[in-house]
């Protein structure tokens, strides 16, 4: 189920003819994304606010499952680059992803991959984990072993070296497989 609050449409008679609506991501205080989306509803700022469903446990034991967001601290609007200040005024918005001159635009295909992920319920928030991170293998055969993440033809790939021989191989994995490598503070 996709969940965002309320979607209103921005009034198109406010915007300049010329320039279209565009998504940016919207930095706001944490755990304030459901009540900032209520005020986008109610000024009528179109946004996306993605949340799924979490386990979590409670201070007496049991568990309870919450809507939360999917990337905590940010939801999304769709206005005209122009027409910021809207969104800048809401209480508990920090700023608009990119510099203050010029914030980055998010493509319409991402939001709608996004919605699809939400509404079909694979979608769920991971560690972000650069290309050229170091990372350590969680399961399978290659568990505990580390190497840096790169990714080819839309595959991930772990390249570990074997430094007393100075080689190197590469084996395909999953994201969920990984986790960042705690980097050792020993010197060689």
């Amino acid at each position: 189920m996709i969940e965002t609050i309320c979607i209103a449409r921005s009034n198109p008679s406010v915007a300049n003819e010329t320039e279209l609506p565009e998504w940016f991501a919207v930095h706001c205080v944490p755990n304030h994304e459901k009540r900032i989306a209520e005020h986008f509803c109610v000024r009528q700022i179109e946004h996306f606010l993605p949340l799924f469903e979490a386990l979590r446990k409670r201070h007496d034991g049991s568990k309870v499952t919450l809507r939360v967001p999917l990337f905590p601290t940010y939801i999304f609007v769709r206005i005209v680059r122009t027409r910021r200040v809207p969104v800048l005024e809401v209480p508990s918005v920090l700023s608009i992803v990119g510099s203050k001159r010029y914030p980055c635009a998010i493509p319409d295909s991402y939001i709608e991959l996004l919605r699809q992920g939400i509404a079909s319920h694979q979608m769920q928030p991971h560690p972000y984990i650069a290309v050229g991170t170091r990372v350590r293998v969680k399961a399978g055969a290659m568990a505990g072993a580390e190497g840096v993440l790169l990714r080819t033809k839309g595959r991930f790939r772990v390249v570990m070296t074997l430094e007393l021989v100075m080689k190197s191989v590469a084996m395909e994995v999953d994201l969920a497989d990984l986790e960042a490598a705690i980097p050792s503070h020993s010197s060689s």
